[in-house]
């Protein structure tokens, strides 16, 4: 039975007594209409399920009697994508797929070609409104890490947090690019162990400028193809994310790669 899922943050995740209210009480009690007895799972975003049972239920508010805690481990490579803001509300469907494909970081850019164009006050807004996105994603696919998404920021400013990664990409336009592929063989060559950590770069409906893109470049970033075809943003974002996920993150290449 697929069990109703609702996310309270890890600070309120203690004990045995889990409490539900504002938003999401609202939704267990007038939407799908849960009573004293009714299953649940809780989740703080930090890879923590608590099975719970209903154990009261007013008006405003639910209290859920935990039954069973289940942890999922880290995954083994921690993927950022960094990625220029399309206009309209793609970014939020870029981010619902991030979730689903394990993404632990989330840059929205702010680059120079971006049409959408933010000041601070509706950059902190937005973020807001992304983050509930994400968490509302994780409700439908069951994901159980919620990833960090950061306030929108130009490249430079983002650059100059020095965030350091085992291994960064950028798909690029450019003729000196080379396959994905390529660079992780060259990354496990020198290393002889996958990437912990990784990063992807995605420009927004216009790419990078040449400035930007040699800005991610210097940082380390190795630019990348995604074939002959030129691809929307929403497009490249997932097909990098599935590309590191499978390589990374699956059972198949930690069976077929063995830890580091």
């Amino acid at each position: 039975m697929l069990l109703h899922r609702f996310y309270l943050p890890a600070s309120e995740c203690r004990g045995d007594l889990l409490r539900l209210e504002g938003q999401e009480a609202r939704h267990a009690l007038r939407v799908l209409r849960l009573q004293a007895g009714s299953p649940a799972v809780v989740f703080d975003g930090e890879g923590n399920e608590f099975h719970c049972e209903v154990a009261a239920a007013s008006r405003d508010s639910l209290s859920l009697c935990v039954k069973q805690k289940k942890v999922t481990p880290q995954l083994h490579c921690s993927v950022t994508l960094l990625v220029g803001i399309p206009k309209g509300k793609i970014i939020e469907s870029i981010i619902r797929k991030s979730v689903e494909l394990g993404a632990r970081g989330i840059v929205p850019l702010l680059a120079e070609r971006a049409v959408t164009r933010l000041d601070e006050r509706d950059a902190r807004h937005k973020r807001e409104q992304w983050r509930q996105t994400a968490i509302e994603a994780m409700k439908q696919c069951g994901a159980p890490r919620l990833p960090e998404i950061e306030i929108p920021a130009r490249v430079p400013d983002v650059l100059a947090l020095k965030k350091t990664f085992d291994l960064q990409l950028v798909g690029s336009l450019q003729k000196q690019r080379q396959h994905p592929r390529a660079v992780f063989d060259e990354f496990e060559k020198a290393n002889r162990h996958p990437p912990q950590s990784a990063a992807v770069w995605i420009g927004p409906e216009g790419d990078f400028t040449p400035d930007e893109l040699k800005m991610i470049e210097d940082s380390g970033a190795r630019p990348v193809s995604f074939g002959n075809l030129i691809l929307r943003v929403e497009t490249a974002a997932i097909y990098c994310l599935s590309m590191l996920n499978y390589e990374f993150n699956s059972s198949s290449s930690r069976d077929t790669k063995g830890p580091p």
